[in-house]
């Protein structure tokens, strides 16, 4: 590849480079990952849910390893970043009462619908709450949408539908078409509706739409969430959030004299007003809330010339704990994938940092916590940094690392966003790989990982997904096995290591990768910046001149 047909970034590194002398990279083996994914999954990590005995050990596991690395504490002489939280366990009435002026129909909890609240009350109450069909929920003033436009639902539950209206419709002029928005993903149309004063917000589950089956939903019921500690600077909250399957949303639009069809072709319209559905609502939710403490880890490498300068690797320590029990009875949800193999991934990385020579800048490992339960520890310290903003170079999230063999290809999620990804090609260009847009962008995976947190603050951030070019076997086997994962694993208690259908050279392969891109910016003086069609850029530009 010539010089001047570079994107312009790389061709500033290169340049930045030139007549340096080329030193030996480290070279990742499968013992670099296995052991330590094998361990993170292991049933006495009891699926490493924050506030429980199992985020205990967890932590303490990471900090024993840096220091075994030989990594420096990353906040001050300390390896961890306390993140303050609250733990809501909204136990749901078992029913739902649904009424019209002529017949009423009562939903059945876990079944019909998942339920859960931020309020700590000790009882949160519905009440013959009028229903809102609200379209989308979205409020996208730069797409010239409104779905709230001429209704006030204060003190109504508002019914929104899963997803962009873009999706299903192949046109990439309505927001993005099938590439999920910000505004197509869940968090969304909670903070909406919590920014229009509803009292509750009910998103209607469709699988494919969603990206998952509702029995991923399911396992919220009657569990604890996470969230934020914000006593002090308390902020509305809904009393009621959650889910209703598509089965019963038709017979909510059938009791309201709608057609589920026309209804949704109306809300795929920029001129679509919410609807009245003259039905009301009535459940409760018994609350119990407990604040505490919960631990992101961090270490880092100090840079020999520009310390002051950092390059986060980040990955999510925690996953479910104990939750409902698959059909052998197992209930324990290791998350072996999810992401025990990215907290392997982080842990290989800094042994390879550490035993090759010591970088520039420095280099920082972040275990956060809370990702499961609204990417919260990623969050907390977007708010409060360890390192600033402005000083932090660039972000490399992991979040699931490839357990099925070699690929031809990583997928970039969020393609066309940085810098960070002309980088990421030079790289795989080198040993004849190549990056290909996410096969499932309505899913929204941009959004639903810790680098997102990195951008809401303007940090370059780069986070690849596990490709689909098998080596051996193309691209219909790989989206199989990848598929195959979702149906059988996900959030599952099923997602354990399993050294009969794991292989994870290719999980070599992408942390090898992901590891030259890191060294190249760890060894440089250039900053990667926001493309210029980014929503990130402007943050960015904002704070640094």
């Amino acid at each position: 590849m010539k010089l001047n047909i570079l994107p312009a970034f790389v061709a500033v590194l290169l340049l930045a480079s030139c007549g340096a002398k080329e030193e030996t990279t480290y070279a990742f083996q499968v013992t670099d990952l296995e052991p330590y994914i094998i361990k993170l999954s292991g049933d006495d990590f009891m699926g490493r849910m924050p506030f429980t005995e199992g985020e205990k050990i967890t932590t303490s596991f990471l900090e024993s390893e840096f220091k075994t690395l030989g990594l420096e504490p990353g906040n001050g002489d300390s390896y961890f970043q306390d993140v303050p939280m609250v733990s809501i366990k909204a136990t749901p009435a078992t029913e739902m009462k649904i009424s019209s002026a002529s017949e009423s129909l009562t939903l059945e909890g876990l079944k019909d619908y998942v339920i859960w609240t931020q309020r700590t009350d000790s009882t949160t109450s519905v009440a013959d709450a009028e229903l809102i069909f609200a379209g989308f929920g979205i409020v996208a003033p730069e797409y010239g949408w409104d779905d709230y436009k001429n209704i006030d639902v204060k003190g109504k539950v508002v019914v929104v539908m899963v997803n962009d209206p873009g999706f299903g419709t192949e046109d990439v002029a309505l927001f993005k078409g099938n590439t999920m928005t910000y505004y197509g993903r869940w968090t969304y149309k909670y903070e909406e509706a919590i920014r229009q004063g509803a009292l509750g917000c009910l998103i209607v589950h469709n699988t494919i739409p969603a990206g998952y089956g509702f029995n991923v939903v399911q396992n919220s019921w009657n569990a604890s969430k996470l969230y934020l500690d914000d006593r002090g600077k308390e902020n509305y909250k809904l009393a009621m959030e959650g889910w209703v399957t598509l089965p019963v949303a038709n017979k909510l639009f059938e009791m309201a004299g709608m057609d589920e069809r026309e209804m949704l072709a109306k809300a795929r319209k920029a001129d679509f007003q919410a609807v009245p559905m003259n039905l009301k609502a009535s459940t409760s939710l018994s609350v119990e809330a407990k604040y505490q403490i919960s631990q992101n880890v961090v270490a880092k490498i100090t840079g020999a010339e520009k310390p002051e300068e950092v390059i986060i690797y980040s990955a999510h320590w925690d996953h479910l704990g104990f939750g409902k029990p698959d059909e052998t009875g197992d209930s324990i949800y290791n998350g072996a994938l999810d992401n025990a193999s990215g907290t392997a991934a982080l842990l290989a990385l800094a042994k390879a940092f550490k035993t090759d020579k010591q970088p520039v800048r420095s280099v920082v490992f972040l275990s956060v916590t809370a990702e499961e339960q609204g990417l919260w520890g990623s969050n907390y310290y977007a708010q409060n940094p360890i390192f600033p903003k402005e000083k932090t170079v660039a972000n490399i999230n992991m979040d699931g690392i490839n357990p099925y063999g070699k690929m031809k290809d990583v997928s970039l999620i969020g393609i066309g966003q940085s810098d960070m990804e002309d980088l990421l090609n030079v790289e795989l260009e080198k040993v004849g790989r190549y990056s290909a847009p996410e096969p499932t962008p309505s899913a929204g995976y941009y959004f639903r990982s810790d680098h997102f947190n990195f951008a809401k603050i303007g940090v370059p951030a780069l986070y690849i997904g596990t490709g689909i070019d098998h080596f051996e076997k193309g691209k219909e086997y790989g989206k199989e096995l990848q598929d195959g994962y979702t149906a059988n694993y996900y959030h599952k208690p099923s997602d354990e290591y399993d050294a009969s259908r794991w292989n994870l050279d290719g999980a070599v392969d992408d942390v090898q990768i992901l590891y030259n891109v890191g060294k190249t910016l760890a060894n440089s003086a250039v900053w990667p910046a926001w493309k210029a069609s980014s929503e990130f850029k402007a943050v960015r530009d904002s704070y640094m001149k």
